[in-house]
C-alpha cells in the first residue's frame, strides 16, 4: 500500500493547492494524506481560519485524511518544520512526499541535500564568514555552498518552496526515513507574490486582500467552498504576543528557539513601545533578523514553546492527531492503526487517546491544546482539541 503525503498550511486553501491535490491523486496512490499546520503558522502568525475548517477544505478538494503537524514543529524554522513532518510520515510507515517546487527534480534535491549535510571544515568556515556579514542563515548557506563546492548549481535554493523541499530531503536522509520524494511543479503566483492573475494567486495575496477588507477580490482564486468561509478581516494577536514578552524575563525568552545573540534584550526593549505585533517586528527587523524569524520567536514565546520542548519532541515517539477524514475512506484509520508501532506512535482520534500520552508526546499535545485555546480566545470560537471531522 502506498500513501501519498503533502505538508501544508492552507492559509487559506486556494486554486494552486487544488491543483497540487489533483496532481497527488493522479500519482495513483492508495490514499492521499495531508499534514497540515494547526492554529498558527510557520511565518509566526495566527491562521486566518481554524484548523478544522481548513482540514475540511482539504477533504472537499480530494484529500482522504488530514493530520495536524504539532504546533511545536509548525511554528519553527524550516529545518524543524520539515523534520517534524518527515517524522510523522515515517511513523505512519512511510510513503511518497509530494511538495511544490518552482524548479528542480528529485536528483537535484538529493544531490544538494547530501552536500548540505556533509559540512566540511571549509564549508563551516565559509558559512561563518557569510553570517558575520549580517546575512540571514538561508542566504549565507547558499553563498557558502557556492564558494565551497565547485560545479554545484544553487539555483534551486533561490525559491522558498524549493528551500523547504531541500529541508524535507535532508530530514529524510538524517532520519533514514522510508520516504520517497516527488517534486510537483508549482503553478501560478509565487510564494510571496501579491498579484491576482488568471486563476492562480498566492495565499499571501488572499490574506493581503482580506487585511484591506477586500475579501471579494479573492473570489475567483479559491474554490467556492473556501470562499464562503473566508473571514472579512484578519485575526489580531498583538496584545497576547506583546503582553507575553513584557511578562517573561530575558532568561525565559532565551529558551525560545532561535532567540540568540542578545535578541531577548531587543524584544524586551521594543515591546515597551510597540502598539501592535506588526510594529514590534518593524522595530526589530534587520537584514540578518528576518520578519519570519522574529515573528516565530515572539509567537513561540506567547505559546510557551521552548527549544527544549521542541528537541525532546523530535527525539520522542510520534503522535498522530487526525483532524479530518473523508467519510468514504474511514478504513484508513484501521489500516494506520495496524501499521504503526504502538510502542512509539500514538494515533489520536478522541480524548481517550490523548489520556494515554506520556512524556514529550503529552507535552507536545498540551502545546497544541493551549494554542487552540489562544485561537478560541482571539476568534471567539469554542473549538475542541479532541475533535475529528468526518467529511
Amino acid at each position: 500500500m502506498n500513501i501519498c503525503f503533502s505538508v501544508c498550511e492552507y492559509d487559506p486553501f486556494h486554486n494552486g493547492h487544488a491543483y497540487h491535490v489533483s496532481q497527488m491523486k493522479n500519482l495513483g496512490a492508495d490514499f492521499t494524506v495531508v499534514i497540515m499546520s494547526g492554529s498558527f503558522t510557520q511565518r509566526g502568525e495566527i491562521a486566518i481560519l481554524d484548523k478544522y475548517t481548513r482540514a475540511s477544505h482539504a477533504i472537499m478538494a480530494g484529500a482522504d485524511m488530514v493530520i495536524e503537524l504539532p504546533t511545536a514543529f509548525a511554528t519553527s524554522n524550516a529545518e524543524i518544520f520539515a523534520s517534524g513532518a518527515v517524522k510523522l510520515i515515517n511513523a505512519l510507515g512511510g510513503g511518497t512526499l509530494c511538495f511544490g517546487s518552482e524548479q528542480g527534480n528529485s536528483e537535484e534535491f538529493l544531490k544538494l541535500a547530501k552536500i548540505s549535510l556533509n559540512e566540511t571544515d571549509e564549508f563551516k568556515k565559509a558559512l561563518k564568514a557569510e553570517l558575520e556579514k549580517g546575512l540571514p542563515f538561508a542566504v549565507a548557506n547558499v553563498k557558502a555552498i557556492e564558494k565551497t563546492y565547485s560545479g554545484v548549481s544553487t539555483e534551486l535554493l533561490n525559491s522558498p518552496n524549493s528551500v523547504l523541499g531541500l529541508e524535507y530531503v535532508k530530514a529524510i536522509l538524517r532520519q533514514n526515513a522510508n520516504v520517497e520524494i516527488m517534486p510537483i511543479k508549482r503553478v501560478g503566483a509565487g510564494f510571496k507574490d501579491n498579484n491576482f492573475e488568471d486563476k492562480f494567486c498566492s495565499a499571501s495575496a488572499i490574506r493581503g486582500a482580506i487585511s484591506q477588507l477586500n475579501r471579494e477580490k479573492a473570489k475567483s482564486f479559491v474554490p467556492d467552498f473556501v470562499y464562503k468561509d473566508l473571514p472579512n478581516s484578519l485575526l489580531d494577536i498583538s496584545e497576547t504576543v506583546i503582553y507575553s514578552i513584557l511578562q517573561k524575563s530575558e532568561n525565559d525568552l532565551k529558551k525560545v528557539l532561535d532567540c540568540t545573540e542578545g535578541l531577548e534584550n531587543r524584544f524586551k526593549q521594543c515591546a515597551k513601545s510597540a502598539k501592535s505585533f506588526t510594529e514590534l517586528i518593524d522595530l526589530m527587523e534587520t537584514k540578518r533578523y528576518t520578519r519570519a524569524r522574529l515573528s516565530r520567536i515572539a509567537l513561540q514565546n506567547a505559546l510557551n514553546i521552548t527549544e527544549d520542548k521542541i528537541r525532546n519532541l523530535l527525539k520522542s515517539g510520534a503522535y498522530i492527531k487526525v483532524l479530518a477524514i473523508k467519510k468514504e475512506k474511514t478504513e484508513l484509520l484501521s489500516i494506520l492503526s495496524n501499521k504503526i508501532d504502538k510502542r512509539t506512535t500514538s494515533l489520536i482520534t478522541r480524548k481517550s487517546d490523548v489520556d494515554k500520552l506520556k512524556g514529550a508526546k503529552k507535552v507536545g499535545f498540551c502545546i497544541d491544546e493551549f494554542a487552540l485555546s489562544v485561537y478560541n480566545l482571539v476568534s471567539g470560537k469554542n473549538l475542541n482539541a479532541y475533535d475529528m471531522k468526518i467529511i
